[in-house]
């Protein structure tokens, strides 16, 4: 995925850097990071000696950008990062955050019942206006990311991430990618246990950005 993440920022621009964080993997992915860096001085690692959660990856890597558009996506092959041109071709005037929607999920259907179902809810119960919530494929203005104050450590990071710029008034396109069935590791979100966890963040965002809006009055403050 880095090879073809290079290859495909190098078909859009000439200023860029790649920025992986390592979640805490067990197996020799940091060994194998570690030699591509050598290879590509582009290429910046972030190492957590533990699994902190996908939130916590996200925002490390936030934190460590530098250039004044900022793209992720997953690791796992479920999104091909060569498509980050439909997302380049939409940034027209105005516009601060372009995001995917995938156009069909190759997932087994029972992850296809839940990922919609947990769509519908967040939509409706955050107030969000996009066709994919939870599709990580996006393009931002890495400004707009100094401006909020993400907290999540788990998946619920992208209702947090959308809500917060939505209600600031940032502008938003919607361009569809292609999703593929999953070639490396094994979800993390769609189980029992972790699934729990995150309606009880969902539940601690609700209360935050819906009832007291907190993130409003932080900026007003």
């Amino acid at each position: 995925m880095v090879l073809i993440a290079l290859i495909a920022v190098r078909q859009v621009t000439d200023d860029y850097e790649i920025i992986v964080t390592d979640d805490g993997s067990t197996d020799y992915t940091g060994q194998v990071l570690h030699e591509l860096a050598l290879r590509y001085p582009e290429l910046k690692i972030l190492h957590h000696r533990e699994n902190r959660g996908y939130g916590a990856a996200l925002r490390s890597g936030f934190s460590a950008a530098t250039k004044e558009w900022l793209f992720y996506t997953d690791g796992d092959a479920q999104y091909n990062p060569l498509e980050l041109g439909v997302l380049v071709d939409a940034l027209h005037d105005g516009i601060d955050f372009v995001n995917g929607y995938k156009i069909s999920r190759s997932d087994p259907l029972i992850r296809k019942i839940i990922g919609r179902l947990y769509h519908y809810f967040v939509s409706i119960t955050f107030g969000i206006h996009l066709r994919d919530v939870d599709c990580d494929f996006r393009l931002v203005r890495r400004k707009i990311l100094d401006e909020i104050n993400l907290e999540s450590q788990s998946g619920a990071i992208c209702v947090e991430l959308v809500k917060k710029i939505q209600d600031l008034g940032y502008v938003f396109a919607q361009v569809p990618v292609h999703h593929y069935f999953r070639q490396y590791g094994k979800s993390q979100f769609f189980n029992w246990p972790r699934l729990f966890r995150v309606l009880r963040r969902l539940i601690e965002l609700y209360w935050k950005l819906v009832i007291r809006k907190e993130h409003l009055k932080t900026r007003n403050s």
